[in-house]
């Protein structure tokens, strides 16, 4: 039976899921109106050198501009991605994977206000990149949530921390060591 911290953790969880879809969705769109405004198609401008420039493009497809013609399948994948994050994000009880699945939600989700409303049509909009690195594709903040979170979801993984909060090796003592009876006694 679920104690009454058990039952309030999962919404605070799904509301820090949540908060931080919303606010990376927030500072990617600020982000790429600010370059909309300052910089026209294709300007670069150093910020450290070489090694970071802003430069102005429009990618109407996946990483490295390929796909340029299937827009739309991108905007259905990106589509069932933020709902897949949604549902599964009911059952996230830990802080971390909270942080982790809100930065994926919401740079999925920002690159998708994208492929939504800009032009030329919805559902083919392309997305607003600025940021460029060296032998790198030009990239956004919502590109970066992405990567931040797929780089958090393999070291969560691999630490072995489930959605929950507990630790794998939790569960394999619990399962060596007897089964719950339903009253929280374990059966040896």
């Amino acid at each position: 039976m679920a104690t009454t911290d058990e039952k309030s953790a999962r919404p605070r969880r799904y509301l820090l899921l949540l908060l931080v879809a919303v606010a990376a969705i927030a500072v990617d769109f600020a982000t790429k109106e600010w370059a909309l405004a300052t910089f026209r198609q294709g300007e670069s401008v150093d910020v450290i050198g070489s090694f970071l420039q802003f430069t102005l493009v429009f990618n109407t497809g996946a990483a490295f501009s390929m796909g340029t013609e299937y827009t739309w399948v991108f905007t259905i994948v990106a589509t069932l991605v933020v709902l897949g994050i949604a549902y599964i994000g009911l059952r996230v009880r830990s802080v971390w994977w909270g942080i982790t699945l809100g930065l994926m939600m919401g740079g999925a989700a920002g690159n998708l206000v994208d492929r939504f409303f800009r032009e030329p049509e919805p559902f083919h909009g392309a997305v607003v990149d600025f940021i460029r690195l060296p032998n790198w594709p030009v990239f956004n903040l919502a590109d970066s949530c992405v990567v931040v979170g797929a780089c958090l979801v393999v070291f969560l993984t691999f630490r072995g921390i489930d959605l929950d909060g507990t630790l794998a090796s939790d569960d394999k003592t619990e399962a060596t060591t007897g089964e719950d009876d339903g009253e929280g006694r374990k059966n040896t």
